[in-house]
């Protein structure tokens, strides 16, 4: 390693990607160092997936009292504490904040908590100080925007909804996306009145079709007010909360309003431009295979690269970045064929191609679907549905992607995923014995391909 520089290797963002990176490329023997503006554990941990998902699992109960009575049994008087559930929300993510500095100071990575600025070809500026490095890697995450429309400020976005000190009896969810879909299922499971608003035809744009569907049909059963071809125009602020103004004219007041209508790459003011790294239209930074800039002592890893903003991708590539520089093993990680889950209401599993981009990407496809009423919703009287799907080249048999909406989506994914990453054939999941009685057993009995 270079002593000419106090460290081999600077990290800038101490998110799931910065972390792995770090702890990996100091497990080979570099000095690390990471900075972190806001605090250890990054989006994900902090104010992202893991807080979500805590919010999804209490936004379940009252769903689950109800179903209870098909089960013989008597659920008596029940009432939701927005402010019990923040507080035992918070500790969770100071105990896993905990843990996230634990991993750093165990693998003898120093910490440096205050915004980072590349202010040299090797040189980080904190404050006033200043440090150099051979070896700079951004790890910056991205950062949820707002329209610029008159009253934007009136409006909260996903960083805010894990902090409100009450919850709002009406809010207005903007935007078709997944962190969308995801907060309108758990303001409405919690008790709120929800309406969500999204600007195209339907929800979810570049997931399956079929799925897109089904998840605006249950959400609209479970009482959401979901409008299409609709969006906000200007907000004002008023005694009560907001009032929307909508494209067609009409208002709307609401207790609260949450834009999830996108996020950017955190790249602002990190003076990148002048440090020779080429940004993309939306500001993320161009990388090639192995995460290198076009400063070649420059690095990224995760969601500031604008290629695939899941948590789990940004740890393969930040582990990838540590074992290419200093595990002698170079290593591209590889982006295709990525398991995900929506945390929506019903949640949504898939992997690889839907039949949209199979058929666009020049394939001739079987698709082969199951629709059904889970045994747990048959006894409780419940009217929500399952639906599978899995798109299968006709030519090679090979399953080019997999689609769920259901309950334990994301559970039965994960499983699913690896049979389309290993490139399985219909024949395979065929001989696959099925597990009975589960809704994931029907990814290995659909026989009969879709007529149309």
């Amino acid at each position: 390693m270079a002593d000419s520089f106090d460290y081999d290797l600077f990290v800038i963002g101490a998110g799931s990607g910065g972390v792995r990176a770090a702890r990996i490329a100091s497990g080979f023997g570099a000095r690390v160092a990471v900075a972190e503006e806001y605090r250890v554990g990054g989006t994900c941990v902090i104010r992202g997936c893991v807080p979500k998902k805590l919010m999804v699992y209490a936004s379940h109960f009252a769903e689950e009292f109800e179903m209870a009575k098909g089960f013989g049994w008597t659920v008596g008087e029940t009432s939701f504490d927005w402010p019990a559930f923040i507080k035992a929300k918070d500790k969770e993510i100071d105990r896993l904040n905990g843990a996230y500095i634990n991993t750093l100071n165990n693998a003898k990575v120093e910490i440096m908590m205050g915004r980072a600025v590349i202010t040299g070809p090797h040189e980080v500026t904190l404050g006033d100080k200043v440090v150099t490095a051979k070896t700079i890697l951004i790890a910056t995450g991205g950062t949820p925007t707002k329209p610029d429309i008159p009253g934007a400020e009136h409006a909260i976005t996903s960083n805010e909804a894990f902090h409100l000190p009450d919850l709002p009896d009406h809010v207005v969810v903007v935007g078709g996306g997944y962190i969308a879909v995801e907060f309108a299922g758990i303001f409405n499971g919690m008790g709120a009145k929800v309406t969500q608003l999204y600007r195209g035809d339907q929800i979810l744009r570049g997931f399956d079709g079929d799925i897109r569907s089904r998840l605006a049909t249950e959400m609209t059963g479970k009482g959401i007010d979901l409008r299409l071809n609709t969006n906000v125009t200007a907000i004002e602020k008023t005694a009560t909360g907001v009032r929307l103004t909508l494209t067609d004219g009409s208002t709307l007041d609401a207790g609260a309003v949450m834009f999830a209508t996108g996020r950017k790459p955190h790249t602002d003011n990190l003076g990148l431009r002048k440090a020779g790294v080429a940004l993309d239209d939306a500001g993320g930074v161009i990388v090639d295979k192995y995460g290198r800039t076009t400063n070649p002592a420059i690095y990224a890893v995760g969601d500031v690269t604008n290629r695939i903003a899941l948590t789990p991708v940004a740890i393969k590539e930040g582990h990838a970045f540590a074992l290419t520089l200093y595990g002698n093993a170079p290593t591209a990680p590889e982006h295709d064929a990525v398991p995900t889950a929506v945390f929506s209401q019903p949640p949504i599993g898939t992997v690889g191609l839907s039949e949209e981009d199979a058929a666009a990407k020049g394939h001739d496809v079987a698709v082969y679907v199951s629709d059904f009423r889970p045994m747990k919703q048959t006894l409780a009287g419940g009217s929500e549905r399952a639906f599978m799907k899995l798109v299968v080249d006709k030519k090679t048999d090979k399953v080019l992607g997999a689609h769920m909406i259901g309950a334990d989506a994301a559970e039965i994914i994960q499983g699913i995923g690896i049979a389309v990453k290993a490139g399985l054939t219909k024949a395979d999941f065929d001989r696959t014995v099925a597990v009975h009685p589960s809704a994931a057993e029907e990814f290995v009995l659909m026989r009969t391909p879709r007529s149309n």
